[in-house]
């Protein structure tokens, strides 16, 4: 319970799971209150940084699945669409059907009253039109809101990062200087 009064109160948020970087104006009061020498905070921010780069390349993963799962819906809702336009009218729909991958077959599609939706993990199920045309808008909806959370998590992401190299150079530079007026007043001395 202490911990979460203590980080709420100076100010360290996170976004689904991903810690914020707190920025550090004075490198010396923080070196002091987290009980860290420069080379322990350096080291403790570098895997700091280590871990955004990989929730990072997770959170790119899954905009590319994303991005690429978003067409073929809206695909789907194209053919669920052009199949309930054809339905009644007597027409037949010729379509060629991807087998396999680079393998098509002709087909001549007669009045559909349903279609078979692909879920994934090998089930297939069958739909009327309109079922499958409501799931598949709610799946579209979903993977839109999915994908801009992903995006702003990505943002917030690097932001973290940003402020995270900051923190770094300003600790190394503060340490750089620290050390050159260590070597100037110990050249005085003698």
């Amino acid at each position: 319970m202490a911990t979460a009064s203590s980080s709420s109160s100076s100010g360290v948020t996170e976004r689904r799971g991903i810690p914020a970087a707190a920025f550090v104006e004075d490198v010396e009061t923080y070196l002091t209150r987290s009980a860290l020498d420069v080379n322990s905070a350096l080291a403790f921010l570098q895997e700091r940084l280590q871990q955004y780069r990989l929730v990072e390349m997770k959170l790119l993963a899954q905009q590319r699945d994303l991005q690429a799962k978003i067409p073929d819906i809206e695909k789907c809702l194209d053919v669920v669409a052009t199949l309930q336009a054809k339905k009644g009218t007597g027409e037949a729909l010729l379509v060629d059907l991807e087998v396999s991958e680079g393998i098509y077959s002709r087909a001549c599609i007669d009045d559909a009253d349903s279609v078979c939706l692909w879920l994934g993990a090998n089930i297939m199920l069958e739909y009327s039109c309109e079922e499958a045309t409501t799931l598949l808008q709610k799946n579209l909806e979903n993977a839109r809101a999915s994908l801009e959370v992903l995006v702003a998590d990505l943002q917030f992401l690097r932001d973290q990062v940003t402020i995270t190299q900051v923190t770094i150079a300003r600790i190394y530079n503060w340490d750089v200087h620290q050390r050159r007026i260590r070597q100037a007043s110990a050249a005085k001395d003698p």
